[in-house]
């Protein structure tokens, strides 16, 4: 059960969607998901439908909002794609750390305006470069999420960045759960090892679990990286990690 909303923002208006179970009935704990770089497409709108399943409802917005709306890949592409994958970096680098903080803004108006959508604390989830939204919507909005996640998370972590996450996570309230693969190129040990480090440090209560075996994009159906089994224990962890913050 989706339906498609336009939200107010700074920067324009965000296009995006709000997912529930078939059953619902509301109000319901928010979650906030955002997709990697490939945008919203089918694997992100059955992956948004899992989470709401467990009696949440999903806000699942268009990061590239600013260039595009709705699904940016063409059917039967991907980001690995030649005449794809420059598109998708392009507007990619319009998501500054100050464009991600102004888009928060946007999304928790919507969710406090929204009916499908209960008052209180809410999850966040990103994957690939948006694992770091997640950490930083965490960071900046301490008083409403109580738990941040991220799958196959890139680049969180490199040395001598000003704008890593790293820097930002001292205030954050929330339980922080990051399920990383073992193979990611965009995630070396010595990042996972540089992002434990600060949020122990920061005395954020945190879980780091290594996906054995999976590659970067394990959770997208669409990817040749594409790991059944990882997806599930993706899920399995994000269920009980939503289930502990928000239900409890």
């Amino acid at each position: 059960m989706s339906r498609a909303i336009e939200i107010p923002a700074a920067d324009g208006t965000i296009d995006a969607y709000i997912v529930t179970p078939g059953n619902a009935e509301g109000p319901l704990p928010a979650v906030v998901l955002f997709t990697d770089i490939g945008g919203l497409r089918p694997c992100y709108h059955e992956k948004a439908q899992r989470i709401a399943d467990n009696g949440y409802a999903v806000l699942m917005p268009n990061v590239y909002y600013r260039d595009a709306s709705g699904h940016i890949v063409p059917e039967g592409k991907s980001f690995r794609d030649p005449d794809v994958r420059p598109t998708l970096l392009e507007y990619a680098g319009h998501l500054t750390p100050e464009a991600q903080s102004r888009d928060f803004v946007a999304l928790l108006a919507c969710i406090d305006a929204q009916a499908e959508f209960a008052g209180g604390k809410l999850g966040v989830v990103g994957y690939c470069m948006t694992g770091a939204f997640a950490l930083r919507m965490a960071a900046e909005h301490p008083e409403r999420v109580a738990a941040a996640a991220g799958f196959h998370s890139a680049r969180l972590a490199e040395a001598d960045d000003p704008h890593s996450p790293t820097h930002l996570v001292g205030t954050i309230e929330g339980r922080v759960y990051f399920g990383h693969a073992d193979k990611d190129e965009l995630l070396p040990p010595e990042q996972i090892a540089r992002m434990d480090e600060a949020l122990a440090a920061a005395g954020v209560h945190f879980t780091t679990e290594l996906y054995k075996g999976a590659a970067h994009g394990f959770t997208a159906k669409d990817a040749p990286s594409f790991d059944a089994a990882a997806n599930d224990l993706h899920h399995k962890r994000l269920a009980m990690l939503l289930e502990e913050t928000l239900k409890a």
